[in-house]
């Protein structure tokens, strides 16, 4: 347990006992559940199938619940006796409409408003909201603008309950579906067809991600403001790409595309299940994707003194032939009271 201040000017202390984690199964979310299950929390995982956590279900502390997270009365019967909320929840993929379209309405934008709902009803004081680095009512995508509607929301929560918002950069880790995507095509595909292959990207490490979101929680920190979370450096994707194929020692030659051909092939990836590339991605490239603070090409911006892990330090352990990715949650393990992989 946790004793938190209570806003800056009051004595009182509340105690941190559980926190409700919503997109606790995901990528991110697996990171943040062992790190508070590690402190001894309580930490209530919904999801649609249980199945989903299983990585998780042997955690102390773990709680994994079926649930409809969409639903105000199902929400508010988790919140009981919950101190925190913390929402993860995002999705890449949508059918198109204006702003944008049913899936990113309903994930980005009509969760965080029950979230908000149910947060009230229940009198939890407090919300840590994930949203996207270049988040934008006015944005290229449809993603974008789904993100900082999303955003709004919490915003609007008024002075009862006590939000954060991070906006992170594109995030990497051993089962990201970025770096991990273009190291499987970069292994079977002796030409790549890439499009924004100049964009620019600050990726972060998932484990850097996740700390700032347990010091929020632990230490009420970030109150009221919007935190970007980005590496030590920029790269063009076509940089990342290259750097990914060479980990693998693999020779697959970049052509980068036109926007105008980067659509035609996402279209017609999204004829394909679980597509892998779509319209509104390549419009999300129009913009680079780094923080507002990073100038040149070399600087972090992570928040509360976190060191940002440098992309060349990590991913050589999961994406090398040789490398051994599995013993990157050896440590995780070893709080857990499980053995090492």
């Amino acid at each position: 347990m946790f004793r938190i201040q209570v806003g800056k000017k009051q004595k009182q202390d509340m105690t941190l006992r559980s926190v409700l984690l919503v997109g606790g199964t995901g990528f991110i979310g697996s990171s943040v559940a062992q790190r508070l299950s590690a402190l001894g929390l309580h930490v209530i995982v919904p999801t649609r199938r249980l199945t989903k956590g299983d990585a998780l279900r042997m955690l102390p502390t773990i709680d994994l619940v079926e649930a409809d997270i969409y639903d105000t009365c199902a929400l508010c019967g988790l919140m009981n006796e919950v101190d925190a909320v913390v929402n993860l929840v995002g999705v890449l993929h949508s059918e198109s409409d204006a702003p944008y379209g049913p899936e990113f309405a309903r994930a980005h934008v009509e969760l965080p408003r029950t979230l908000v709902a149910a947060a009230r009803l229940s009198e939890v004081p407090r919300i840590v909201h994930v949203s996207a680095l270049g988040a934008d009512i006015h944005g290229p995508s449809e993603y974008l603008r789904s993100k900082a509607d999303g955003e709004a929301v919490i915003r609007a929560t008024g002075p009862e309950i006590a939000w954060s918002i991070f906006r992170p950069a594109v995030v990497f880790g051993p089962h990201d579906k970025f770096l991990n995507l273009f190291a499987t095509l970069t292994a079977h595909l002796p030409v790549l067809p890439l499009g924004g292959a100049h964009t620019r990207f600050q990726p972060v490490f998932v484990e850097d991600v996740a700390a700032a979101i347990v010091h929020a929680v632990l230490h009420r920190a970030g109150l009221g403001e919007t935190i970007e979370l980005a590496g030590p450096r920029i790269y063009t994707l076509a940089e990342l790409v290259s750097y990914v194929a060479q980990l693998q020692d693999h020779h697959c030659m970049i052509l980068p595309l036109s926007e105008k051909l980067a659509l035609l092939q996402a279209a017609i990836m999204e004829c394909l299940p679980g597509p892998l590339m779509s319209r509104d991605n390549v419009r999300s490239m129009r913009r680079d994707c780094v923080a507002s603070t990073s100038v040149a090409g070399t600087t972090a911006s992570m928040p509360f003194g976190i060191h940002a892990t440098a992309l060349e330090t990590v991913a050589p352990q999961w994406l090398c032939d040789d490398g051994d990715w599995r013993g990157m949650f050896n440590g995780f393990r070893q709080r857990a009271h499980r053995r090492n992989l």
